[in-house]
């Protein structure tokens, strides 16, 4: 009778269709091979059902689910039969449905951050020109929120001046960033969980991790640096063209006109096509106004998390494009050489935001699932 009783937390969508696949006898991988999930996310599901079921094994779990009527009484094991081919049929993927919520940072700003998947939970660090909202119908992020909720529930969110976050903030120091970062993990009641950081938001990740060692379990990071532009040791040349940049980025970032955003784009994008260069000038503008743009880029050229870096104690990947236009390639060898022990992985590609369509992806992607699934939270 006490089987009959109803779970306290119900069985979701995705681990009642993990559960119908464990009653048929079918193996992790093979689990993970149907569902087109990692096998770290497989069996991270199954302890999430036999969790929900007071259950230590396999066997009870499908006993237990079978009196409960979760799945039906007279399940048979699955015949085993010799795949046609070792490549899985190609897959299209729906919209991943996301939600978007907010929190409230320390000083009071509203921060605006999105959940969207299924799995363990993985954290995306806010970045430039992030927009919760658009970012799914933007060729510049999509297939990166795509992959990002492959075996996960993805939690990310916008920078504090720009997307759906307040963009009247006061403060847009690097230590609001970290403490945004902060309140978004507390906003989603994270325990334990992997931390993913693009471009500046890699230094982001890199002074939450070593402030909070507890929380973060894997480190990656792609495009990235340790020190910006001013704690680098620069030609007269080099000054001279960051400040034109800036000097741009105030003039013409809001202009209806693109061509001021496009210079600045296309050192983000100089191997991409022209829908894309187009797509991330419509994101540039839509995420930030001219004036934060130019706030938020200064204080990036003051980032200095070498010192923080070198405190890093769990395992860290750091990917780079070779011919990365915005971050010198040293910039992420260097970033690389000061966390103890971290993998690095050099992409052939001149894009600092890698297209869908490049050599480079399918580099980046396999390097970080094979990463990720080394873990074993």
């Amino acid at each position: 009778m006490e089987d009959k009783e109803p779970l306290l937390t119900p069985i979701n969508k995705r681990e009642q269709e993990v559960l119908e696949r464990l009653a048929t006898g079918l193996s992790d991988q093979q689990i993970a091979d149907e569902l087109f999930l990692s096998l770290h996310t497989v069996k991270w599901y199954n302890r999430q059902i036999f969790n929900k079921l007071g259950v230590n094994s396999r066997t009870q779990a499908i006993t237990k689910a079978r009196a409960l009527g979760l799945i039906g009484a007279n399940d048979l094991p699955a015949p085993m039969t010799s795949p046609a081919s070792d490549q899985p049929l190609p897959v299209k993927r729906q919209k991943v449905e996301h939600r978007v919520l907010f929190t409230t940072s320390f000083d009071g700003t509203r921060i605006a951050f999105a959940i969207a998947g299924e799995g363990p939970p993985l954290v995306k660090v806010g970045n430039y020109m992030g927009h919760v909202e658009y970012d799914w119908d933007s060729p510049v992020w999509a297939h990166w929120l795509e992959e990002l909720t492959r075996s996960h529930t993805l939690i990310y969110y916008d920078e504090r001046g720009s997307g759906l976050s307040d963009w009247n903030a006061e403060d847009v120091s690097f230590e609001s960033w970290v403490r945004d970062l902060e309140a978004v993990v507390n906003a989603a009641r994270l325990q334990r969980f992997p931390l993913f950081a693009m471009s500046q938001a890699g230094a982001v990740a890199v002074a939450y991790t070593a402030r909070h060692p507890d929380k973060v379990s894997r480190l990656i990071v792609h495009g990235a640096y340790a020190r910006g532009w001013l704690k680098r040791d620069l030609t007269e040349e080099q000054i001279e063209e960051e400040k034109l940049m800036i000097s741009l980025m105030r003039v013409g970032w809001g202009r209806e006109n693109p061509a001021f955003r496009q210079v600045f784009a296309m050192q983000l994008f100089p191997d991409a096509s022209p829908e894309h260069i187009h797509a991330l000038e419509e994101q540039m503008r839509l995420s930030v106004s001219p004036k934060n743009a130019v706030r938020l880029e200064s204080e990036m050229h003051r980032i200095d998390v070498r010192d923080l870096a070198s405190q890093i104690t769990v395992p860290a990947l750091v990917l780079h494009s070779r011919e990365d236009q915005a971050v010198p390639f040293e910039e992420g060898r260097l970033l690389a050489s000061l966390i103890p022990g971290a993998q690095f992985v050099a992409l052939e590609s001149k894009n600092h935001l890698l297209t869908k369509e490049e050599a480079a992806w399918p580099k980046f992607v396999a390097a970080m699932r094979s990463f990720l699934s080394e873990g074993d939270e």
